[in-house]
């Protein structure tokens, strides 16, 4: 009995360190990382060189739904309400409309190509109808691809969020076929779609407010509240599936709510949810290649490939078509949130709930879906970064901070202690002035710590500490960028999207851009700048006004502000057109602009 459990206690952790080892390969080149940890599992299966016998189906569904919920709930942490208004409505609309009409189109073609039932072809579709988000994450943000914000902004809040409706389709098509004598199956269909997806809202929300109150109310030991707020977080989707609702969809929107709040210790915990996320997905990964047979898929080899072509290329393009037709993207844009549609982990996971259900023929849907995602993430995933680059999305990285730490101060206010190495081709290492806002606290320099006015000029190699508002960081991110993200005095993010005359009133503005402001009405906006900066006005010194910034863009002889920019945000950044575009999103798009 005990060498059994240690057997299985050493074969469990070799596979999970192996996993984690064999990322390198993925940093490497370029690999989905879901891939590799899926291509272990198998290795390690039945058919694979490790010989395990593994079938337990239902184990693995009730380990992947909370591995799912667990999952689910981080994307929702690390969700912000940045990315939310940058691509809010698209998003939620590839999240829920998509994926129905995704799964439409690719049900019909295995009910017309395949001779499946309809109801047994939406099974299908639904099942392989969501994105996989850790791939997405993965690949935009791990894997060295930097694209336009507001494509990486959509692709992102799309993978988080569309998981709940596939789960959902799945859920209610697995009902259906396996209670066939069930009457009116399509209204029996929305009802139980409404009644989930109702309630997991409802759920969520409720449980995103409970999660906050707990943490910003209990005085706990600090290693506790990871513990407490993933607790709640479980809590909350067994408490939403017990009543009737979508767990899934609740654990979700509760992530959104506390993961925007601001409390104390959130920077632990989003360390310990992201660690905790890793293993979950492993794990998951793992057993769902354990769970495959190889042995099997070449009976389902056809199909697999048939319905991966029809998702890549018909359904995925002409959802996310019809879905981004009321938000004016380009077409480029639009061309490669299509082919970004990388199928997972979500999808093998819910090919066992046919299986779990009893349903006839439940292996062949696994073996289809197993198959499919693996053609996606060979083809979609290894031909990101060229294909990113035909189609003119990828913008120069930003050096972000070598170190990141939240500093909470009270009275609500927050600010962050982050930590720049100087690097030689820098702005600042190549003679740019430093901001009045940007000035060190710290500067260790040869294992030596220095105030700003014993170090003299910044060198190269220097590790510099600056206390900042978040707000800034990007800012300073452009400071210390490599050369190959060099600012100059026309780059908006530091000197302004737009230039002001400094003489004109102050009252003007604020009626302009709806701003209430107290300042009294015969203040112009240099007046307004010099009273709020702290000394002397520099080029480069910023004054909030509402939700914008106010940017000293140049100055007089006198020292009296001579120029002033105006910042508004980064989703007002222009984008540059691209003239490429693909021929037949084109047409449709000109048919568009015809009508």
């Amino acid at each position: 009995m005990l060498t059994s459990m240690y057997g299985i206690i050493i074969v469990g952790s070799s596979l999970l360190i192996i996993s984690a080892l064999t990322s390198i390969i993925a940093f490497r080149f370029g690999a989905p990382l879901l891939l590799v940890f899926l291509s272990i599992g198998l290795l390690a299966g039945e058919d694979g060189i490790g010989g395990i016998q593994f079938d337990d189906a239902e184990s693995v569904y009730f380990f992947g739904s909370i591995a799912l919920a667990i999952i689910l709930y981080d994307s929702g942490f690390n969700t912000k309400l940045q990315s939310l208004r940058l691509s809010a409505g698209p998003s939620l609309l590839l999240a829920t409309a998509g994926v129905v009409i995704t799964a439409s189109i690719v049900g019909l073609a295995a009910h017309f190509v395949f001779g499946f039932s309809l109801l047994e072809g939406m099974l299908l579709g639904s099942i392989i109808g969501s994105t996989d988000a850790a791939a997405v994450f993965f690949l935009l943000r791990v894997g060295g691809v930097t694209i336009r914000d507001r494509v990486r902004s959509t692709l992102e809040v799309e993978s988080s969020s569309n998981d709940p409706i596939a789960i959902l389709l799945t859920t209610v098509f697995v009902e259906l076929l396996a209670r066939p004598d069930t009457p009116s199956g399509l209204l029996a269909f929305a009802i139980t779609a409404f009644q989930q997806a109702g309630l997991g809202l409802a759920f969520g929300v409720l449980g995103g407010f409970v999660i906050i109150q707990v943490v910003t109310r209990l005085n706990l030991e600090a290693g506790l509240y990871p513990l407490i707020t993933l607790g709640l977080a479980v809590l909350c989707f067994g408490i939403t599936g017990m009543v009737g609702g979508s767990g899934f969809v609740a654990v979700f929107v509760a992530g959104v709510i506390a993961g925007n709040a601001k409390f104390s210790g959130i920077i632990s915990l989003r360390k310990f949810q992201d660690s905790l996320t890793w293993v979950f997905q492993i794990a998951m990964f793992l057993l769902l290649g354990l769970l495959a047979s190889p042995s099997q898929f070449p009976d389902a080899i056809v199909q697999g490939i048939v319905v991966a072509a029809v998702l890549t290329f018909i359904a995925r393009p002409i959802a996310v078509w019809l879905c981004l037709l009321p938000f004016n993207y380009r077409p480029q844009d639009t061309a490669f949130i299509s082919w970004v549609g990388l199928r997972g982990a979500v999808s093998v996971l819910l090919a066992v709930l046919p299986i779990t259900g009893g349903l006839p023929s439940s292996q062949l849907y696994f073996n289809i879906t197993f198959i499919a995602v693996l053609v996606s993430l060979l083809l979609q995933g290894w031909t990101i970064r060229p294909v990113a680059r035909w189609l003119g999305q990828i913008v120069p990285p930003k050096t972000g901070p070598l170190e990141k730490i939240e500093l909470e101060l009270p009275g609500g206010t927050s600010h962050e202690l982050v930590s720049y190495r100087i690097v030689p081709d820098s702005p600042i290492a190549t003679g740019a002035r430093l901001p009045r806002w940007a000035r060190p606290s710290l500067i260790l320099r040869d294992g030596a710590s220095l105030r700003l006015h014993d170090a003299g000029r910044l060198q190269t190699g220097d590790h510099i500490y600056i206390f900042t508002p978040p707000r800034l960081v990007p800012m300073l991110d452009r400071l210390f960028a490599s050369a190959a993200t060099s600012v100059d005095e026309d780059d908006p993010t530091l000197f302004g999207q737009f230039q002001l005359d400094p003489t004109q009133p102050l009252e003007r503005l604020a009626d302009m851009y709806g701003v209430r402001s107290k300042v009294g009405s015969e203040l112009t906006i240099a007046e307004y700048m010099e009273d709020r900066l702290s000394g002397p006005p520099e080029p480069g010194d910023r004054v909030d006004f509402g939700s914008m910034d106010l940017i000293v863009r140049d100055i007089d002889g006198s020292g009296r502000i001579k120029a002033v920019g105006l910042y508004l945000g980064p989703e007002y950044e222009p984008v540059d057109n691209q003239p490429f575009f693909i021929r037949w999103l084109e047409a449709l798009h000109s048919f568009r602009s015809k009508k």
